[in-house]
């Protein structure tokens, strides 16, 4: 199971943000966001190698989580807290065998059918989505929408879920009320890195509040 996991679920996006991975991680934890993925789609592997290095050392300082995105030989070779794997990455397995029990490991899945299969892996939870609409990845599944949550929410039993795509501030707790343990954000927190600190404070703030 998973140590910790916090309502927020923050994410790292260089091309959208303009920052490095080691701003983003700064600014975010200013933030009050305490599990971070980051998360590099177009860096060479080095360049996101070194980034990643120096964005740790930010997170360690602070007592932040940093889950990487995909790549298990970075996470291994950087002594992350874990990694986060999709449907064509290495097989949860073996991220297993070569982080070790101690290491967070997330898989992405994108129906219910997906996180039926998921449950039975190694792994310490899982993701679903994308929920809504979402400008930041373009391929992507079918929108989930609260009512795919509340499905998976039925099949995974305790295994922490987090929801991910097209999550904001106005949406962000009936996402949580619909049965997700957190909720994955990019956009809504680092496309404006001016507004990065305020929009992680904003979106914990509508997070706390109670339903109804």
């Amino acid at each position: 199971m998973f140590p910790h996991l916090p309502q927020l679920y923050a994410l790292t996006d260089v091309a959208l943000s303009g920052l490095s991975h080691a701003e983003q991680v700064e600014k975010l934890s200013d933030g009050g966001a305490s599990l971070i993925q980051l998360r590099e789609k177009n860096l060479p592997a080095l360049d996101f190698y070194r980034q990643a290095k120096a964005a740790l050392v930010v997170a360690r300082e602070r007592g932040v989580c940093v889950i990487i995105n995909d790549r298990v030989d970075v996470a291994l070779a950087l002594g992350a807290d874990g990694v986060h794997l999709g449907q064509d990455d290495i097989p949860a397995e073996a991220a297993r065998r070569l982080l070790g029990e101690q290491a967070i490991i997330g898989f992405s899945t994108h129906n219910v059918e997906q996180a039926g299969e998921a449950v039975k892996l190694p792994v310490n939870y899982l993701a679903i989505g994308p929920i809504f609409n979402t400008s930041t990845k373009t391929d992507t599944a079918p929108e989930v929408g609260l009512k795919g949550i509340r499905s998976v929410r039925l099949i995974v039993g305790e295994l922490p879920l987090v929801a991910i795509g097209g999550i904001n501030q106005t949406n962000a707790r009936e996402v949580i009320d619909a049965g997700a343990n957190a909720v994955a954000v990019v956009h809504a927190l680092v496309s404006d890195p001016f507004q990065i600190v305020t929009r992680t404070r904003l979106l914990l703030n509508s997070l706390a509040k109670s339903a109804g």
